[in-house]
């Protein structure tokens, strides 16, 4: 399994602060479906992060190969709801955890 970064990027700096209802609700399934990725053992970790220069979402992926992380894209309710979130993925040379090394 290869490690990759997972970054959620909302529609505008303020998005963790300012969500409206459709926004959370979006939000709430996808934490859901990051919790259920986690469950699987395809996700090492993830939650919000609070950059001052605007907040976004981060995971840590354990995948065979790019394709398989874009498909997890492909069905994160975040991305395919109408709110303009966007993803950027990338490969980590190395993740070392307490349960093993990947990469």
């Amino acid at each position: 399994m290869l490690p990759f970064v997972y970054r959620l990027i909302g529609p505008r700096p303020t998005f963790a602060v300012d969500m409206n209802d459709d926004e959370r609700e979006t939000m709430t399934k996808h934490a859901a479906y990051w919790g259920q990725l986690m469950v699987e053992g395809r996700v090492v970790a993830f939650g919000p992060v609070d950059d001052p220069g605007g907040s976004y979402g981060l995971g840590i992926v354990l995948a065979d190969d790019m394709s398989e992380v874009e498909a997890l894209r492909d069905g994160d309710p975040a991305v395919t709801s109408p709110h303009g979130l966007r993803v950027e993925i990338a490969p980590m040379f190395r993740l070392l955890t307490p349960s093993g090394t990947y990469g």
